[in-house]
Formats: C-alpha cells, structure tokens, sequence
C-alpha cells in the first residue's frame, strides 16, 4: 500500500499550478515584485501543510527561483542559508550529538526522576522535569527517543505485577506517555536553541529589523512559561484528566536505580562534555556583562555556540590516543535539513519585506481603527496554536511571522510583543499525534488513544492560549 497519500499529490501538483496562477494574474494584487513573491510563498505554503516533498526541499525554492525570477540575486538569497542564527543552531545540535554520544542527557534524566521521589505522581513529575530540562537542549524528538524506553520500562512493571493492569495503572500510563511528549514540547520553548521555531523568529527579526534577542532575555521569559506550563499539565494529567490513586511505586525506584548502575561512575568524556555543556550556558546568561567588563571582547550567542562546537571537535580528553568526544562521521546524525530549513524561511521573510508585502500588511491593519490590540494578539495566538495541530510549526512561523510584523507595524506596536507570543504557541501541540514529533512517538507506544490524546489536549490548548496571552500582555512587554 502506497503512503503517498491523495493529499500529497494534490499538493504536488497544486502548488506549482497556484504559483503560476498567481504569477500570470491579469491584474496586480500589490506590484509586480511583491506579486512574484507571494506566488513563490503560495507555493511553497502548499508543498509545507502537504508535506508532498520534503519541508526541506521546499525550503530551497527560493534559492532555486529567486533568482531565477530576478526576485533577488543568488548571493543574497544564500546570505540567509548561511545566517548567524543558523550558526547558533548549528552550534547546538552538535552540543546535543556529543550529550548523545556519550549518554550523559541519560544519566541527567534518571539522576532528576531518581530525586523526585518513588509515589506513582512523584514518578511522572520526574519523568516531565527531566524531559523537559533535556528537550532545552537537545532536540525534543531526540529527548522523546530516550525518555520512552524508560518510561515503558516502568509501565511493564505494572502490567506484570500481582493486580494486573488496573484501571488506574491505565491512567498512569496514560499520564505518563503525555507527560513525556507534552513536557518535550513545551520545555524547548525555554531556550533560543529549544526548538527551531524560536530559532526562526530571532532570525528574521535580526536579519530584517535589526533586533537582537539575547540567549538570557529569551530565558527571562521562556523559563518562567515553560515552568507554568509544566504545572499546569501536571496537574490536568495527574488530578483531572487521567488520575491513577496509586501510592509508592518502590519497583520503578529500584528500576532507576538499576539504569544508573548500569551507566557506572562519570567517564572522562562524560566529565568534558558536561564541563563544555556547563561553560557554554554560562557564558550564553553572563555574555552581556562580559562584554561590558571587557570592552576588547565580542561574545555573542552564536560565537559561544561555535567556540562550544569546535571544543568538542577539537579538545581531545585523552590526548595520549587522540580521542576526542566528536568526530567530523558523528555528524552524519545532525539534522542539516532543518538547517537548510532556516534558510528557506529567513529567505522568504527577507524577500516579502524587500518586495513591500509585510509593508502592505501594515497598511491595511493601520486602516482599521477599530481593532483592539488585545483581541488581535489573542487571535493570532489562537490561529497559529491550532494550525501547528496540522503542519510544521517551524514552517508555520517562517511564513507566519513577516505576516505578524506587518499587523504590528499597521497597529503602531512593538512587534516582539505580537511575533515572540505567537512563536511560543507553534510549541504548544497538545491535542493530535501528527502536530509534534514528541505526540507521534509516545502515540506510537500503544498505550495511548487518539480521542485520549484529544481530550487531554484540548484542555491543555486553551489553558496555553489563555496564559500565552498573559506572557505577551503583561510579561514580554517587561523583558523587552
């Protein structure tokens, strides 16, 4: 049985045909560079919620066509592919290969659900506090992947023990596979490298407004969100939703503390990686002051990113046999087509601003006087967290976040205070198996339902949309 499925093919054929429509319209929608712009975007918006090549290959119509289509030259067009903002992301990805490697993103996982205690909530609250602080760092696919294993791990042991599998072993379960993917989802949105979304927006507001967003004034707000947003699914799982009535579960203690034996005490690789890990986050929160303390020094995120990168590759922690924690073969595990998905969405954003659409945008909002700041924030919230149900967020935000800036410029506002909301509701997938990896994964563990996944989920979107629009009323606004 084939998977191409029919929407793919129309996909696959109705994106070149509306870009061609678009392109030969008989009138003028804006002028004749914006008109070719938003063709190649109706395109490419096409191929992305079908997904009938992949995201990435989308990703290159701009480097393909524009400047097939005097859009813009090839040299700038690839300026965006090659991005500092790529680079930090880049920089992070590999800081995730070498915790992978060797199995330290483990050892901090079993080490945070150890401490948190051995009753059956205790036992998901560890599970959620470790995914999330991983999924920071590492992607929140990979975080997922390791997470699950452990997780099944401690479901078997309630299934074979003398009651069988309860009604509340169920809900523990139950609890458990959602808390794990949920707790991915939202703890990537803490940091700047969390996940590619956040990457995108700080990307496109440096490239096109000048504006930059340092790794510790994103932190300023994404820790306290993702921490909320952590009780908050906490308790819909564990005392509304799904709520089990179980007590200690002294076997799933005895079970973590197994995994840890079996990774045996710190190695010396174990030992750099963390000191690289623990140096790098350092200097991403201090790098302002230093800079101020040492006028002759320039550290910026991506420089920190690169500098963390190239020790990894570089310092070897046993020089007498020149092993070093990474090789250049580790890299074939890095995800460059997210990379090269970047590129694609900064290439976008920069030429819907050259071509005057995000401008036209602006104008038309500025028009209308009657609307309200707080209704259109609470909108846009909404719209973007319930598409990212059905397609990439991080396509989504490519296209989605020159849109917002232009709303913000039309309604006279700081566009942080619109653009950095509606990028943390791309993260907050909560109700269908296809929105996020993480829900695919755990979905896929047969201990979940769709309609349980939805009932679940639906409750936990509209908790997010509600405090996303505090975070972007009364926080962001703070912060920057």
């Amino acid at each position: 049985m084939s998977s191409y499925s029919i929407a793919q093919k129309v996909g696959f054929i109705s994106g070149p045909l509306l870009f061609l429509l678009v392109y030969n319209l008989p009138f003028q929608l804006i002028n004749p560079a914006a008109d070719a712009v938003i063709a190649i975007a109706v395109w490419m918006v096409v191929w992305w919620i079908t997904e009938t090549v992949s995201i990435t290959v989308t990703a290159l119509i701009p480097l393909t066509f524009f400047p097939l289509l005097r859009i813009a030259e090839i040299k700038a067009v690839a300026a965006s592919y090659g991005s500092p903002i790529v680079f930090l992301f880049f920089g992070g990805f590999v800081m995730a290969l070498a915790l992978e490697k060797v199995k330290l993103h483990q050892r901090i996982a079993l080490t945070i659900i150890r401490f948190t205690g051995t009753s059956a909530n205790r036992v998901i609250l560890g599970f959620m506090l470790a995914t999330a602080f991983l999924s920071m760092w590492i992607s929140n696919t990979a975080t997922t992947v390791v997470m699950l294993p452990i997780g099944l791990s401690v479901i078997k042991l309630l299934i074979n023990d003398e009651d069988g599998f309860t009604t509340g072993d169920r809900n523990f379960a139950l609890s458990l596979m959602l808390g794990i993917a949920y707790a991915a989802n939202v703890g990537g949105i803490a940091t700047i490298i969390g996940t590619p979304p956040n990457t995108v927006l700080v990307g496109f507001v440096e490239n096109e407004y000048q504006i930059q967003i340092s790794f510790l004034s994103w932190m300023l707000i994404g820790i306290p969100f993702s921490s909320i947003m952590l009780v908050i699914i906490y308790l819909v799982l564990v005392k509304i939703v799904y709520a089990n009535g179980l007590g200690n579960l002294e076997s799933a203690k005895h079970l973590i503390d197994q995994e840890i034996e079996k990774l045996g005490p710190l190695s010396p690789a174990e030992k750099r990686v963390l000191l690289i890990f623990g140096t790098t986050m350092g200097l991403w929160i201090t790098r302002i002051f230093i800079n101020d303390w040492l006028p002759g020094f320039s550290l910026s995120d991506t420089g920190i990113s690169l500098l963390a990168a190239f020790a990894l590759f570089a310092i070897p922690f046993n020089f007498k046999e020149g092993k070093y924690i990474l090789d250049w073969e580790d890299t074939r595990k890095l995800p460059w087509g997210i990379l090269l998905l970047f590129g694609g969405g900064l290439a976008l954003a920069s030429a819907l601003s050259e071509a005057g659409v995000i401008g036209f945008i602006g104008d038309l909002v500025s028009g209308n006087n009657r609307l309200s700041v707080s209704l259109v924030l609470l909108l846009l919230i909404t719209i973007m967290l319930f598409m990212t149900e059905l397609m990439s967020n991080v396509a989504l935000v490519a296209v989605f976040a020159p849109v917002v800036a232009g709303v913000a410029i039309g309604l006279d506002q700081e566009m942080l205070l619109l653009l950095i909301p509606v990028t943390m509701a791309s993260s907050c997938a909560f109700m269908l198996p296809m929105a996020t990896p993480p829900n695919a994964i755990v979905f896929a563990s047969g201990h979940i339902k769709v309609q349980q996944m939805v009932k679940a989920g639906f409750i936990l979107n509209m908790g997010s949309v509600l405090l996303i629009w505090i975070f972007g009323k009364f926080i962001i606004p703070m912060v920057f």
